[in-house]
């Protein structure tokens, strides 16, 4: 098998350096050169090297979305189909740029607005000022949207990061621990969806994020079903005073 690994790495590593770029970014190919398997490529050395940092591509795609803003007369809002191109619900990241009405079309990351440019860097490194007109993504918002929208894919690097403990009760993580969000996104929905765009994209990063037992997250879980349930109940009182008053 060892044999097999250094036969494959040597003829992927051929066929990376034969056509590396002379501005390929040094720290992609410093990580492919690391792998157990080397990526034969540019393009695979590049998503390589975002997919094992989700964290670092979080904080850029957030980053690259706050150099972009949001875009004039949109607002966070749900669909009811596919057709529309707004989210089903309010556990999707708000994505203006995804939106057909907002779209800024090829060369141009759906996730952040900014430009694309060669092999989906964020950067043009090679300053010709030429856009990837193949693509609507950054190879780092790939990550990121994937980090946002399933964080308990990345359950044992969020782990790590705690040191194992648990963000609530600072015991040790088991191993039946759950990725959770602090301020959950049900109340994102119902509190904060005026923010801006990119301050609501913080909700779905990492800075929202904690890893908890799972009796903790249960815990946690009954405290909002009756937070959200008391809302009801309270928004249904104030409909029906509104409508006494009208009738009246």
């Amino acid at each position: 098998m060892s044999d097999w690994r250094d036969e494959k790495n040597q003829t992927a590593r051929a066929r990376l350096e034969k056509r590396l770029s002379e501005h390929f970014p040094v720290c992609v190919l410093s990580h492919a050169l690391r792998q157990p398997l080397i990526p034969p490529t540019q393009r695979r050395a590049m998503e390589s090297y975002w997919r094992h940092r989700p964290l670092l591509a979080d904080r850029l795609a957030r980053a690259l979305a706050a150099k972009s803003g949001q875009p004039a007369g949109w607002q966070w809002r749900l669909g009811s189909s596919k057709e529309e191109g707004l989210p089903l619900s309010f556990r999707t990241p708000p994505s203006p740029y995804r939106e057909p009405a907002f779209s800024r079309g090829p060369a141009h990351c759906c996730v952040c607005g900014q430009p694309v440019y060669r092999l989906g860097w964020h950067r043009d490194l090679w300053g010709d000022g030429k856009f990837n007109k193949n693509t609507t993504w950054h190879a780092a918002c790939v990550v990121a949207w994937q980090f946002w929208t399933a964080p308990s894919d990345h359950l044992r690097m969020l782990k790590l990061r705690q040191n194992r403990k648990c963000a609530t009760t600072g015991r040790r993580l088991l191993r039946t621990a759950e990725v959770d969000h602090r301020v959950p996104l049900f109340a994102v929905w119902f509190q904060h969806r005026s923010k801006p765009w990119p301050e609501l994209l913080t909700f779905w990063g990492a800075r929202n994020l904690q890893v908890i037992n799972r009796a903790a997250h249960v815990e946690k879980c009954a405290k909002e079903s009756a937070q959200r349930s008391e809302r009801r109940r309270t928004t249904l009182s104030s409909n029906k005073g509104m409508m006494e008053n009208s009738s009246s």
